[in-house]
């Protein structure tokens, strides 16, 4: 590394990846004791690092490919009680605004006791993912990678030119799959394609976070547009999920109706919205 050129993107990278994988490590307490919001912390840590892995593949001189999936696992084993409670948490604050002839808090206790029922359910498929022997050997593997790195001679470039050239390539994806969204037909295919646009979005967001406050603004920009897609991405599970409850609860078929259009609406908001979003987000990233 020249005299005078700051960090090489190795170093930061390796670095990124090195304090993720303890905060990884260092989350499994608190979800094994159920504190808070630590279950969503450990999923989120999950995706950066399976994010940071793919975004820079062309630096990491090892085939990650099985830490990726391993990664992936793992944010699907604790994503399941996570899910419903979101999406309890989005149906059961609406169901509350229900006119009075809908009964809203008995929709809201029947929400209510949907979800316990699922969380109860999935629960046990989280701690099952930690008492896996897969965990500590996946800890051990991405530990292993930055102990003794084998990056690529990109990975001594400075840190800012190189870290800004990958957020770019990961935006220029982003962007493309907002195409493929804008052109898709309607309905389904266009839900599709505006959830694999936020993956990407994240990714995007994911890519600039190791160069920490230098990238705020990008990163900021990026985590607006998935927030929004994220946004829209719940309202379209809800919809879906309040049909299957209507099918199963003729009681409270006409108010799950109700809260059905309200998703519906909220989700073409959220479209409508999409252009300025991404105008933001699709400005070149400058570290």
């Amino acid at each position: 590394m020249p005299h005078g050129a700051g960090p090489t993107a190795g170093a930061v990278l390796g670095a990124w990846i090195a304090e993720q994988t303890e905060t990884l490590a260092g989350l499994e307490a608190a979800v094994r004791a159920d504190e808070p919001d630590a279950v969503h912390r450990m999923r989120v840590t999950c995706r950066r690092l399976r994010s940071t892995l793919q975004a820079y593949r062309p630096l990491i001189g090892t085939d990650t490919t099985a830490l990726v999936a391993a990664l992936r696992s793992l944010a699907s084993a604790l994503g399941a009680a996570r899910d419903t409670e979101v999406l309890a948490e989005r149906l059961t604050a609406d169901a509350r605004g229900l006119p009075p002839d809908c009964r809203p808090e008995e929709v809201a206790a029947a929400l209510t006791a949907w979800a316990d029922e699922n969380i109860a359910e999935a629960r046990p498929q989280a701690l099952a993912a930690l008492d896996d022997p897969a965990f500590p050997a996946l800890l051990a593997a991405l530990r292993g990678l930055v102990a003794e790195p084998r990056f690529t001679a990109r990975a001594d470039r400075p840190a800012p030119r190189e870290l800004a050239r990958t957020a770019r390539r990961q935006q220029r994806r982003t962007a493309r799959r907002i195409r493929e969204a804008r052109s898709a037909p309607p309905g389904e295919p266009t839900e599709t394609a505006l959830h694999e646009a936020r993956k990407a979005a994240k990714r995007a967001r994911y890519a600039g976070e190791p160069a920490g406050p230098a990238a705020a603004r990008f990163t900021g920009r990026m985590k607006a547009l998935q927030d929004l897609l994220g946004t829209h991405q719940d309202a379209v599970l809800a919809a879906r999920t309040l049909h299957v409850l209507a099918d199963g609860d003729p009681r409270h078929a006409f108010a799950y109706g109700v809260l059905h259009d309200r998703q519906l609406t909220a989700a073409a908001r959220d479209r409508r919205r999409l252009p300025e979003v991404w105008r933001k987000a699709a400005e070149p990233p400058v570290f």
